[in-house]
């Protein structure tokens, strides 16, 4: 038993000596799938990087680049619209709508349809189809397809906090990127004009509608108003009844006279005296007028139709209101009429363009060096990650 201990203790002690330096010491051999590693290497990343090249210096042919760089301006300073109430803030649209405007309006079809027509860049493009179809494009390609390629070629950059936009416009020729800028900066100028002219043209029509409308109101005031004095017969119930208290003022003075010579006829004379009887029927009788006329400020039969002061007042006071309301809105309209003409004589929003379209004298695209540098990253990493994913699968497998 014990023998048989000591020989179990005597395998489990590790090897020494040079058997065992021998077999640590193995020379490393290639096996497949180094092979299989090391020709996906060259497949995903060398050969694409040297397709790269081949189609740079072979078929890639040179592009001229001309700059331009404008921003949408208003006017300075105010206007005599401004300072009468600020309608020149509605008649334009704001200088940053207007360039987000134009950033989009550069990439549009519209714009391209337009150059096309004007300069037949199509015919440019195609030049070199199918010599260069990655910076080219079909002869007989459609406006879509046109519209793409368009926004490969021309590169905008828009600083919204200035309004500041930069147009970079790419040909086979420094003529034709020249002609394209100058192209996009005359159609950009004409969408800017339109924009004002539309502006302008609303805010005339705005101005004339409520111009008519408030003579409209003016005319039914005043025509209310001419009713009501026709169907009353008073020009002004106010003059009127301020007449009847002027009548009664004068009936009390008449009064407080008689009385007085009531009063002083009485001390020397009988109540039979004929002249007594003469001032006490005066009296009784300017008393009675008094009444009336005060009774006919509140009875409804001052007017040909049944109407008592108090009514009539009423209504009086409220077409007068009208027709005041009502001029003042037309003496408004009016004004704003005349600062809408004003401004649409002016030019309120413009396009400043601070770098003229550029010519080029040597060809800096395609960028060769940075085409194929990022070829070469991306098919390393995209390689990169096969291979990790591989190998963890095959590891777990």
């Amino acid at each position: 038993m014990n023998t048989l201990t000591q020989a179990q203790k005597a395998q489990s002690l590790p090897e020494s000596g040079p058997d065992l330096a021998s077999r640590t010491a193995k020379k490393a051999q290639k096996k497949p799938r180094h092979l299989k590693l090391a020709s996906s290497l060259g497949l995903l990343v060398v050969l694409p990087t040297l397709a790269a090249i081949a189609y740079l210096t072979v078929f890639a042919q040179p592009q001229y680049a001309s700059n331009s760089g404008f921003v949408v301006r208003q006017e300075e300073g105010a206007s005599a619209s401004a300072m009468l109430g600020g309608l020149s803030q509605i008649l334009g649209a704001q200088t940053a709508g207007n360039s987000d405007l134009l950033f989009e309006f550069i990439q549009s079809q519209s714009l391209v349809s337009g150059v096309q027509s004007e300069l037949d860049i199509l015919s440019h493009y195609s030049q070199t189809w199918p010599l260069d179809p990655i910076f080219s494009v079909h002869p007989e390609a459609t406006i879509e397809t046109l519209l793409r390629f368009w926004r490969r070629m021309v590169r905008i950059t828009y600083d919204k906090s200035s309004g500041v936009i930069m147009v970079e416009v790419r040909a086979r020729s420094p003529d034709m990127a020249y002609n394209i800028s100058r192209e996009i900066i005359f159609q950009s100028e004409n969408m800017v004009n339109m924009l004002n002219a539309t502006a302008r043209r609303d805010s005339m029509a705005n101005a004339q509608g409520d111009l008519e409308e408030a003579a409209q109101s003016l005319r039914l005031a005043r025509e209310a108003l001419i009713a009501f004095q026709a169907r009353t017969q008073i020009l002004d119930p106010q003059a009127d009844i301020q007449g009847r208290m002027g009548v009664v003022a004068s009936l009390q003075q008449q009064l407080a006279q008689a009385l007085v010579d009531y009063d002083l006829l009485i001390q020397s004379a009988s109540m039979n005296d004929p002249r007594v009887r003469q001032l006490d029927l005066r009296i009784s009788t300017i008393n009675e007028r008094i009444a009336i006329e005060r009774r006919s400020s509140t009875e409804s039969d001052v007017t040909v139709d049944n109407t008592d002061f108090p009514t009539l007042l009423g209504q009086y006071e409220r077409l007068r209101l009208d027709v005041q309301f009502a001029e003042e809105n037309y003496r408004a309209a009016l004004t704003a009429l005349s600062q809408a003409r004003t401004n649409a004589e002016r030019k309120q929003v413009y396009l400043a363009t601070f770098i003229a379209p550029t010519i080029a004298e040597t060809a800096e695209y395609p960028k060769k060096a940075l085409i194929v540098g990022l070829t070469a990253f991306f098919a390393l990493m995209f390689w990169s990650v096969g291979a990790l994913v591989y190998y963890s699968l095959r590891d777990r497998g």
